[in-house]
C-alpha cells in the first residue's frame, strides 16, 4: 500500500483515539509528551547511524543528474554530478532539518497553542516514514539501489498527486539523454565535492 495512504490511514485512526484520551490528567499528558520525545529521539538515532553507514563505505562513484527548474522561476533545469557519499549526505542533512522543523512547529503548536491531540499523530507517523526513507532502506537495512531507490530520488510528490498515479513533473533525471541535452546546451557542469 502507498506510504502516504496508510499515513492518511494512521491520522484518521489516531484522531479517533485521541478523543478518548483524557489529556487533562497529567500522567496521560505527561507520558504523550513522553511518547513523542522518544520517537524524535529514535528518528535521530536512525539517522545517526545512517549518517555512519555512510562514512563507513564512502563510495565514490559518480552520480550524474539533471536537476529540475524551480516551477515558474523561468530558469534552465541544471546538471549536476557528485558522488554518491556525497549525495547521500545532502539527503541526510534534508532529513535531520526536516526532523528539525518538525519539531520546532510541534513545539509552537503543543507549547503555545495548546494543541495536545497532535502530540499523538506526531509520534507514529514521522517514525513510520523514517523508517520507509531511502536513505534507511540502503544504509540500516542493506537494501540493493534498484527500482525505488536508485538515485537520484524522486522527489516525495503530494498525496493527490499520488493518488492520481502521477509519478511528478520535477522529478531529477539521470537518464543519458536527458545529461547530453544539457551538457550540449552548455547549461550544466556544476560539480559538488
Amino acid at each position: 500500500m502507498n506510504p502516504q495512504v496508510t499515513n492518511v490511514v494512521i491520522m484518521l485512526g489516531m484522531m479517533q483515539v485521541t478523543k478518548k484520551i483524557p489529556f487533562d490528567d497529567p500522567l496521560w499528558l505527561n507520558g504523550t509528551r513522553a511518547a513523542y520525545v522518544l520517537s524524535n529521539l529514535i528518528i535521530i538515532g536512525l539517522y545517526f547511524f545512517v549518517g555512519r553507514s555512510i562514512k563507513q563505505k564512502n563510495d565514490l562513484t559518480t552520480l550524474k543528474y539533471v536537476e529540475p527548474a524551480p516551477p515558474m522561476s523561468g530558469e534552465e533545469p541544471k546538471l549536476t554530478t557528485t558522488t554518491i557519499a556525497a549525495y547521500d549526505q545532502t539527503k541526510l542533512k534534508a532529513a535531520y532539518k526536516s526532523v528539525l522543523m518538525g519539531v520546532g512547529m510541534m513545539a509552537v503548536m503543543h507549547l503555545y497553542f495548546k494543541y495536545t491531540n497532535p502530540l499523538v499523530i506526531q509520534s507514529i507517523i514521522p517514525v513510520k516514514s523514517a523508517f520507509e526513507a531511502q536513505l534507511v532502506q540502503i544504509h540500516i537495512f542493506g537494501k540493493p539501489a534498484i527500482g525505488d531507490l536508485k538515485r537520484p530520488w524522486k522527489a516525495g510528490g503530494g498525496l493527490m498527486e499520488q493518488l492520481q498515479g502521477g509519478g511528478g513533473g520535477g522529478d531529477a533525471k539521470s537518464d543519458k539523454g536527458a545529461i547530453q541535452e544539457v551538457e550540449m546546451s552548455g547549461r550544466g557542469g556544476a560539480k559538488e565535492e
